[in-house]
C-alpha cells in the first residue's frame, strides 16, 4: 500500500542554531530555503531534492521537543518520507490496521511545497511524517 519515492526532509533540533546552519550552507553547500521567525525557531535548508530543517531547542517548535540534544533529549526530530498519492482515509485505515496510532492530516510545507500529511510513531518510538506527493 505504501510505495517510498524519497526522503521529502529530516527535522535537527539544536542549541547551536546559527552555527549549524552555518555549517550545513558553508560546509555542506545546502541553500536557505525559508526561516521564521527567531521566536519560532525554524529554518529550512534545500539539499537538493530535499530538506533540513533545523530548528532551535530555544524556540517555540523546539521547546516542543524537550530538551537540548543530549542523552535525554533528541537531535532528530523526525524524517519524512515522500509516498506515492494514496488516500487519506484509505492509509489511516491501512496504518490502523497495522496497529499504528495516527493523528489527522495536516497541511504542512516540506521539499515539493504545501501538502498533506501525517505523524505516526514507528516501532522503535521514531516520529515519521508520510506526504502524499501528487
Amino acid at each position: 500500500m505504501i510505495r517510498p519515492k524519497l526522503i521529502d526532509h529530516i527535522v535537527l533540533r539544536t542549541d547551536r542554531y546559527r552555527e549549524l546552519i552555518d555549517f550545513y550552507c558553508d560546509v555542506l553547500g545546502c541553500t536557505l530555503e525559508r526561516e521564521t521567525s527567531d521566536e519560532v525557531g525554524l529554518t529550512q535548508l534545500r539539499a537538493g531534492d530535499s530538506l533540513i530543517d533545523i530548528v532551535n531547542v530555544d524556540g517555540e517548535l523546539g521547546k516542543v521537543g524537550g530538551p537540548s540534544p543530549s542523552e535525554e533529549g533528541n537531535n532528530v526530530d523526525h524524517f519524512c518520507l515522500q509516498i506515492e498519492p494514496v488516500g487519506e482515509e484509505a492509509l489511516k485505515a491501512y496504518l490502523r490496521e497495522n496497529g499504528i496510532a495516527v493523528e489527522e492530516y495536516q497541511d504542512r510545507y516540506g521539499a515539493q511545497g504545501l501538502g498533506r500529511s501525517i505523524y505516526l510513531k514507528d516501532i522503535a518510538g521514531n516520529t515519521v511524517e508520510l506526504r502524499n506527493v501528487m
